[in-house]
This record gives structure tokens, sequence and C-alpha cells, in this order.
């Protein structure tokens, strides 16, 4: 019985050992528009494209960078209203422990708790997988961490990375240019220079959208005018 017997089962592994439905969520994300993340010494920055359907779509209606908690947020490839949910049980979990122990939950707790989130989805019966990857940026006691979670509940901590259509090439970029001692301003730039290799046409402060946790454990998403400032010293 060939794998496509098995493409519409999401309780079921294939003859090679997998679930189609996570194939199909990460074909979801890879349509979604790209994302990608900095870990720098001093913090992390998030950077997306707003990618809006038709010019008549108000741009300010659109947020793909979404804060958890005051030191942590995340941004997301591939269905919007899949990562609505996920943002919203992720904050009921920084505040249930902020309330319970009197202080900020830590990075890899509540990454933990998301990945949780998505697996249980891989293995319920009806229901689907999240159609979207995350990129999770915080910063506490340990430092700056910078983590990626996927539709199956597979997490990874990342020194730089990127989701969505471009991320193939983002990472290549990335690669290139990433260095282990590189400040909040340069990852800053670093992200806007990386977003421009695959974007298609003029990137705006309508288009973007860019987010930073300092060593104050202060996240925080720039506003347009700060974003087009940015803009202006790299393009």
């Amino acid at each position: 019985m060939g794998d496509g017997s098995y493409s519409f089962s999401l309780t079921t592994f294939s003859s090679s050992g997998k679930l189609g439905q996570i194939d199909h969520a990460l074909a979801a994300v890879c349509q979604g528009s790209t994302s990608l993340s900095i870990k720098a010494t001093n913090g992390v920055v998030l950077a997306t494209e707003k990618k809006m359907a038709t010019p008549l779509m108000d741009s300010s209606s659109i947020q793909k960078i979404s804060p958890l908690d005051d030191h942590v947020g995340l941004v997301y490839s591939g269905m919007g209203p899949d990562a609505r949910v996920l943002t919203a049980s992720g904050r009921k979990e920084c505040q249930a422990y902020r309330r319970t122990y009197h202080e900020p939950i830590p990075i890899g707790q509540i990454v933990r708790h998301l990945a949780s989130v998505m697996q249980e989805f891989t293995q319920s019966g009806g229901v689907r997988p999240f159609g979207v990857s995350l990129l999770v940026a915080g910063y506490d006691s340990l430092g700056p961490h910078l983590f990626q979670v996927d539709p199956s509940g597979s997490y990874w901590a990342w020194k730089a990375s990127a989701i969505g259509k471009n991320m193939v090439n983002a990472k290549t970029f990335l690669e290139k240019r990433y260095t282990a001692d590189i400040e909040l301003e340069d990852a800053i730039h670093t992200a806007l220079l990386t977003l421009k290799e695959g974007f298609d046409g003029k990137m705006t402060s309508d288009n973007i959208e860019l987010a930073t946790v300092n060593s104050k454990c202060e996240f925080k998403v720039l506003s347009a005018a700060e974003v087009k400032d940015y803009l202006d010293e790299v393009l």
C-alpha cells in the first residue's frame, strides 16, 4: 500500500514511517510569508514580512509578531488563525506561572508548553495539526533565547533561523552573515538585509514588522516610524 493511502489519516503511520498530515502542515508553513529571528549577545530580534492580498487592506490590522509576556514573544509563518490559538494558550500559561510563582516564566518552559499543545494535535482523532511554525524569542535569567517550534511539536534552540516560503535562501544568507559576537543593533540590520534577499517589491514600514527583546527583559514590537528609520539606514 502506497503512502498516498495514509495521506488523509492523522493518527496512522504510513509504511515509510511518516504522518502525512504533518507533511501537509509543513507545506502550509512553506506557503506563508517569510519570518526570521537572530539571537544577539544582548537580545533577540524578530522580523517578518506582512503580505497583504490587496492594497485595499489596512496593514495595521495584520499583526504577525505577538508578545506572550513582558519578556517573551513569537512570530509565525503559515495560517494566522492557528497562530492566534497558540498565542492565546501561551499567554494563559505565562500568566498562570506568574500568578503561581510571582516571577516571569522561563523561556524554555513556555516553549515546551507550546510544543506540547502542537504535539497533542498530531495524535488525537477529529483534529488536524497546526498549520504554523513559530519562532519564540525571549530573555530570562539565563540570557537570550531563540527557539523554533514546528507543527509536529518538535522544537530546537537556534542562533538564527528562518521559516516560511523563502526560508532556504534566508538561512543560507544568515549562515554567511551571522557571527557569535553580533549585537542587537547589528542583528536588526542583518535581519532586514536577509528579508530583502527574497522580498517581492519594495520594503516599507507597512509590509515589514520588527520586534526586539533586550537584556532588560523587555519585549517590544517596533512602531512603523521605528521600522522606517531602520529601513532608511539599511536600504
